[in-house]
C-alpha cells in the first residue's frame, strides 16, 4: 500500500532507516560499478549509476512516507516580481464536450489559478509584458506524476530545463509555466481528480493569447514527464473545439511525456522490465497513486481506454483520423526509460494522422527519463536540447512571413 509509513513515528524511523541503507549501499555499489559490466548500463559512467540508484532509493521512501506537494497560489503573490508570478483567470466558458461531462462527474471547476515567467522582461522588470509583434513563448507544463511538483522557481529542475531552453531556443524566447492543481487520492485526502489540472491550463493558453498578446503561430505548447502528457491534452482539445480566438499553437514539444497510467504496456519484453534498472520513476506507475488521484469517481476502465488519460495506452480508444488537426510535434524520450512503449506508440499513432514529416522523434539512447531536467545527464541532454533547439526554429521559421 503507497505511504504505508506515513504516520508518526513510524515515519521518522522508516526514513532514518532508509537513509542509513543508501549509505550503507553506496560504498558496495561503487565498486560493484567499477566493473562497466554490472552498471545499468554498460556506456554510463559510475557516477550515473550512483546517482540512479540512490534516486530510486529515495523516489521508494516518498511513496511510503508522503508527498511535498504546492501551497496555494497566493503564497507567491508577494514576491511576483522575484518569481515572476502573475494570477491566470479561470475560464468556465472554455469547458466543452466530454471534458465538460468528466469534469462534472468528479465535481471539478474551473478556477483561477497562478504562473510563472522565465526569461527577458520589459524594461520596468515587471513579469508578463504585453508580447511584442512577433515575440515568441514556450507554454510549458512541469512534471511530477501530477501528483507534486511546482512551476516555481524553487524547483530545481524545472530552472535546470528552461535555462537550457534559453540557451538553444533562439533570443528573446520567453517561458511560461503555469501551476496547474495537483491531484491527491486516498489514504490522503481526495483533491483535483481530472480534468483539474487540464482546466488550468486551458485558462494559461487563453491568458497567453488573449491578455498577454500572443498570436497562437508564436507558441509552443510543451511539457516535461506528466506534464507532457497534459501538454498533449491541451493541444487536443484546443483542435477538437476550434474556439475562433484560440487556434492551435505552432508546434507540441513532449519531452519523456507519461502516457499510460494505466500500465496497459506491461510485461516480459517491455520497457517496464528491460528498463527497470536504468530508470528511477516505478514508484509513479507501480504505486498506482496518480492513476487513482486523476480517476476520482470515473470508472476504473476510463484510465486505459481514455485518449485523455493514455494517449499511450495499448486500449485507448481512438478512432483513425482523430488526431489529424494536432499541430506538429516533437517527442523526446530516453532509451533507458521505463516508459518508453507508450512513448513509442503515441508517435505511431500521430504519424498515422499528421504525417510522419510532422511528428519529429528524439530518442536519447541512454538517457533515464526526463534528461531536460537532470544536469547530470551529459552528454545527453545538451544533445537533445540542441536537436530540439533546431526544431523549435525551424517551426516558427515556418510561421514567420
Amino acid at each position: 500500500m503507497p505511504f504505508a509509513f506515513r504516520h508518526q513515528p513510524i515515519k521518522t524511523i522508516y526514513t532514518v532507516g532508509t537513509l542509513l541503507y543508501l549509505l550503507c549501499c553506496l560504498p558496495v555499489w561503487t565498486v560493484v560499478g567499477l566493473v562497466p559490466a554490472f552498471r545499468p548500463r554498460r556506456s554510463w559512467t559510475l557516477k550515473r549509476t550512483l546517482i540512479v540508484k540512490s534516486y530510486r532509493v529515495l523516489l521508494r521512501m516518498m511513496f511510503n512516507t508522503a508527498i511535498i506537494v504546492p501551497g496555494p497560489p497566493d503564497k507567491y503573490a508577494s514576491t511576483a516580481r522575484e518569481s515572476g508570478f502573475v494570477w491566470v483567470d479561470a475560464t468556465p466558458d472554455l469547458v466543452n464536450g466530454e471534458i465538460r461531462d468528466m469534469a462534472q462527474i468528479n465535481e471539478v471547476k474551473a478556477e483561477k489559478t497562478c504562473g510563472f515567467w522565465y526569461g527577458p522582461r520589459g524594461s520596468d522588470g515587471e513579469p508578463g509584458q504585453r508580447a511584442s509583434e512577433g515575440e515568441k513563448v514556450v507554454y510549458h507544463m512541469h512534471g511530477g506524476g501530477y501528483i507534486m511538483g511546482t512551476a516555481h522557481p524553487s524547483n530545481k529542475s524545472v530552472v535546470t530545463c528552461f535555462n537550457g531552453f534559453l540557451e538553444h531556443f533562439g533570443p528573446n524566447v520567453r517561458i511560461f509555466a503555469i501551476e496547474y492543481r495537483k491531484s491527491s487520492a486516498s489514504p490522503f485526502a481526495p483533491a483535483n481528480p481530472f480534468p483539474a489540472a487540464l482546466l488550468d491550463v486551458i485558462a494559461g493558453y487563453r491568458y497567453l493569447v488573449e491578455d498577454v498578446g500572443f498570436a497562437p503561430k508564436n507558441i509552443i505548447v510543451g511539457g516535461d514527464s506528466a506534464g507532457g502528457g497534459l501538454a498533449f491534452d491541451l493541444a487536443l482539445y484546443l483542435a477538437a473545439n476550434s474556439f475562433p480566438s484560440l487556434a492551435s499553437p505552432a508546434g507540441l514539444l513532449l519531452l519523456s511525456p507519461s502516457l499510460d497510467w494505466a500500465v496497459t504496456q506491461r510485461g516480459r519484453d517491455s520497457a517496464m522490465v528491460r528498463n527497470d534498472a536504468s530508470d528511477f520513476v516505478q514508484g509513479f506507475f507501480d504505486s498506482g497513486y496518480t492513476r487513482r488521484a486523476l480517476l476520482g469517481a470515473l470508472p476504473e476502465e476510463t484510465a486505459a481506454t481514455s485518449v485523455w488519460l493514455g494517449p499511450g495506452s495499448l486500449r485507448a480508444q481512438k478512432p483513425p483520423g482523430a488526431w489529424a488537426q494536432l499541430p506538429p510535434a516533437c517527442i523526446v524520450a530516453g532509451g533507458a526509460e521505463i516508459s518508453i512503449d507508450p512513448m513509442r506508440t503515441l508517435r505511431d499513432r500521430m504519424q498515422e494522422d499528421v504525417g510522419k514529416e510532422h511528428v519529429e522523434y528524439i530518442e536519447l539512447e541512454d538517457a533515464a527519463h526526463d534528461p531536460f531536467t537532470l544536469e547530470w545527464l551529459e552528454p545527453e541532454r545538451t544533445e537533445g536540447l540542441r536537436q530540439v533547439g533546431a526544431w523549435v526554429q525551424k517551426i516558427w521559421a515556418e510561421h514567420t512571413p
